[in-house]
């Protein structure tokens, strides 16, 4: 047995260590935190100082009894988890669950995994910071009272299922804001007027005057003077100028420039830079700070000056802007300068080249460049058209990178011919265009990391999983907003004619951008109109500065608790008593045959139409939405078309066929089966021939792949992904297996470890009666007898129930399903 014992968090980092360490250490893996706060319930005291229950999951169960082993026998442990305020909880929580005694334990941290980093790591030990630890449970504390005293209000306000969350809800509302400044923006247009000119000899540059007309009125008459009009060059103005590099990366800049360069998703990005850090290639990516170390800046002018030699090397070190940059030390860089490039999965190495240019440009010298501004006069007029060149007169950091950018209307300065005062030019060609005032852009991931952060909102290891949330949660979208054709107007002058055409343009097309979904526009809706203080831009970037003043020990985190929970907690239980339900309702107008109002709505299972009103004696109708509509644009006309369906196609094989909408989207009816439209495909452009063709796929996907017990077995993929299906029962398939390629073998054992699954949630089970007891959420139990179910409170024990009790809590339970929606409505 090793005589010291270095646990990490994950396999990866751990088998990079290893290589470093001699024979006395041995090097596990915690497999992330070993504790955390319930699943199921609070989990912090509110009583009691806001005391937070850590319990062991119990996947990790295994995991700690072998590490618990392990540091026993040993005669150090080193506790070697990241250096930011997770890898210090991560280390507090194994000291704890593993009863480590403090004279045998080493807290160790180093932002990179080079053999140099680790061995400084060992020479100089510390004890765990419990300021880090502080500030790690006061974020996790208050974001658990939170999401766990807001997602039920929205579940009885608005729908079931649906979460709230500190940052996550702030940024809905960033993105649901920027749709409606988008759809309330009114375009104005103006004519923008560029010309070419040309030298003597045949040399063309582009100018554009400097001002813009109101009308089409306006533009042909500014072109009309020019008819016949000499130009000349009235000033010619060059002057130096310089560009600096960028600094290195920190976790935002990265998410960002690789989102740009490389289109990369920001879950991506933390992803591949995650194991970029494990394998040793890069420092810890997780930071604030644009620092580098002595080290690294010697690296790199080495490599400079050994690759574009001393002119181009101009070693530097940048300050901070953030405040919270004082839980990482160093920006985010290669280990080994000397490594252009490295031999791994191809994105992966995509990023390392992204990391190692921007580092080595980041101590690279100034670019010089030479710009030059030219006024063109016109003996006709008195306007002067402008003409911009740039001239690299030493490239400088741009022989390797140059930052990327998110202004789409960015306009970059071109060559110049030679040009001298006074000198006569030639106008080849002038145009008045007609330009409309642009919406502000939508939101990109990286984009919206950028706003978060210059709002001091959340901090790099939130920006990752907030917005994989918020997606995942549905209340936000990648777009596929298509556009819409526009007309413009252009006047061209050239030759002395003066030509006016019509034309058009798509606008609004916005592909892959961020955009709230109509329940999140609910969601934000109904958290601003309640809970105005916690989506306060404001209150969210306090936080995070009251998360760094306990971090720094200038702070404690329960009496920041207790502040933050007196007011909360009772403004929440006069939201969730006195508060209206919230649907997004929107009425459209009157439909034509009835008469009665149509509306849309957020229905149980989604946005949906209605004709009529719950308190009308004939019962509303309903249509769902199709998937590319919304409750916030979608038009009365639109909305009656809904109620057009199912539309009936025809009859295939002796069954009829029809096509309508369903919670799922649009879908072709065959008898009983049911088969999806694929994405974008349109339900009123369905004929029976494309119906047919859906219908044999759906067959021969269902064809059986195999038989387990004389039963057939088939598979599909649904919502939650590939599935087989054996004697009624749906099985989901994980990635281990080919889902393609399953074997008899991997049949057999999914369909047991489902059946073993089903027979561990059992307490009870009374056959011959058809009732069974079934563990069930939140630590509760069900008693289930066909559709009936009875939820027993948590202080009954499920396996004292009797027979007879439960057949006495079911007869008193079956009345109640039988109960009319009028009569529900009225109570």
């Amino acid at each position: 047995m090793a005589k010291n014992l270095v646990i990490v968090e994950s396999p990866a980092k751990a088998k990079t260590i290893e290589k470093f360490l001699g024979k006395d250490y041995q090097v596990e893996s915690s497999f992330g935190h070993i504790a955390d706060l319930p699943a199921r319930e609070l989990g912090v005291d509110v009583e009691k100082d806001f005391k937070p229950k850590y319990v062991v999951s119990s996947d990790k169960k295994s995991v700690v009894k072998k590490l618990k082993d392990l540091a026993k026998k040993a005669d150090l442990v080193w506790l070697a988890s990241d250096e930011d305020r997770e890898g210090e909880a991560i280390a507090w929580h194994l000291a704890e669950e593993l009863k480590l005694k403090q004279d045998k334990t080493r807290r160790i941290v180093f932002n990179s995994i080079t053999k140099n980093a680790i061995q400084r790591a060992i020479e100089n030990p510390r004890t765990i910071d419990y300021n880090l630890v502080n500030a790690q449970q006061a974020r996790r504390v208050l974001d658990r009272l939170v999401g766990y005293e807001l997602s039920p209000v929205l579940w009885r306000k608005i729908k079931t299922g649906l979460s709230a969350g500190r940052v996550q809800s702030v940024a809905v509302r960033l993105i649901v804001e920027r749709e409606r400044e988008i759809k309330d923006f009114t375009p104005e247009a103006s004519f923008k007027i560029a010309a070419v000119f040309a030298t003597e000899d045949g040399k063309t540059f582009k100018a554009k005057l400097g001002k813009t007309f109101d009308s089409v009125k306006e533009a042909r008459a500014f072109l009309e003077s020019n008819i016949g009009a000499n130009f000349n060059v009235a000033s010619l103005d060059t002057k130096p100028a310089k560009k600096s590099p960028a600094p290195p990366f920190t976790t935002s800049t990265l998410q960002q420039e690789a989102s740009r360069k490389l289109y990369f998703s920001v879950a991506k990005t933390m992803n591949l830079a995650q194991r970029l850090y494990e394998a040793g290639l890069i420092t810890y990516m997780r930071t604030d700070s644009v620092n580098l170390s002595p080290e690294a800046i010697g690296a790199a002018q080495k490599e400079i000056e050994s690759y574009y030699g001393e002119e181009y090397s101009n070693p530097r070190n940048f300050s901070s802007k953030s405040k919270g940059a004082q839980e990482a030390h160093e920006a985010i860089r290669p280990t080994d300068m000397s490594k252009h490039t490295v031999s791994m999965e191809r994105d992966q190495a995509r990023l390392y080249e992204l990391i190692w240019k921007r580092t080595l440009a980041s101590q690279m010298s100034e670019a010089r460049l030479e710009r030059t501004n030219v006024k063109i006069e016109s003996n006709t007029h008195k306007e002067l058209f402008l003409a911009n060149g740039e001239v690299l007169k030493f490239d400088g950091f741009l022989k390797v990178y140059l930052e990327g950018t998110d202004d789409e209307d960015e306009e970059q300065s071109g060559m110049l011919p030679p040009l001298k005062e006074g000198q006569k030019v030639l106008d080849r060609i002038i145009t008045a265009t007609e330009r409309f005032t642009r919406p502000p852009y939508r939101y990109t991931e990286a984009s919206l990391v950028k706003k978060l952060e210059e709002l001091g909102i959340g901090r790099p290891s939130t920006y990752a999983p907030t917005i994989s949330t918020i997606q995942n949660r549905g209340y936000v979208e990648r777009g596929t907003v298509e556009g819409t054709e526009r007309e413009y107007q252009e006047l061209t002058l050239a030759k002395g004619e003066l030509v006016e055409k019509k034309l058009t343009e798509m606008v609004g097309s916005d592909k892959g951008k961020l955009v709230p979904t109509d329940i999140g526009a609910i969601v934000n809706d109904f958290l601003v109109n309640h809970f105005s203080g916690i989506l306060d831009y404001h209150f969210t970037a306090k936080v995070e500065e009251q998360f760094d003043d306990i971090a720094s020990g200038q702070a404690d985190w329960t009496e920041m608790m207790k502040l933050f929970y007196k007011d909360f907690h009772p403004h929440v239980k006069d939201v969730e008593e006195n508060a209206d339900r919230e649907s997004g309702e929107r009425v459209l107008g009157v439909d034509p045959e009835s008469g009665r109002q149509l509306s849309v709505r957020l229905g149980r299972f989604g946005p949906m139409a209605q004709i009529g009103t719950a308190d009308e004696e004939e019962k509303p109708r309903f249509a769902s939405l199709l998937p590319d509509q919304s409750l916030d644009s979608i038009t009365l006309e639109e909305a009656l078309d809904l109620f057009k369906l199912p539309r009936k196609l025809g009859v295939y094989e002796g069954q009829e066929v029809e096509v309508n909408v369903g919670r799922f989207g649009p879908y072709v009816r065959f008898g009983k089966s049911y088969v999806s439209l694929d994405k974008g495909e349109d339900v009123f452009d369905v004929d029976m021939d494309r119906a047919a063709e859906l219908i044999r796929a759906k067959q021969k996907a269902d064809a059986p792949i195999a038989a387990y017990k004389g039963k057939d077995v088939t598979k599909g993929k649904g919502r939650f992904g590939p599935f087989i299906k054996w004697d009624g029962m749906f099985i989901n398939v994980n990635k281990k297996y080919d889902f393609d390629n399953l074997s008899q073998e991997d049949i057999e054992t999914l369909i047991e470890d489902k059946l073993q699954k089903e027979r561990d949630k059992l307490v009870q089970h009374w056959e011959d009666e058809g009732i069974r007891i079934e563990k069930a959420r939140w630590g509760r139990s069900n008693i289930i007898k066909g559709k009936v179910k009875v939820e027993l409170s948590k202080d009954v024990d499920p396996t004292k129930i009797t027979l007879d009790q439960a057949k006495e809590l079911l007869e008193k339970k079956a009345p109640a399903k039988k109960k009319t929606r009028k009569t529900k409505a009225k109570k």
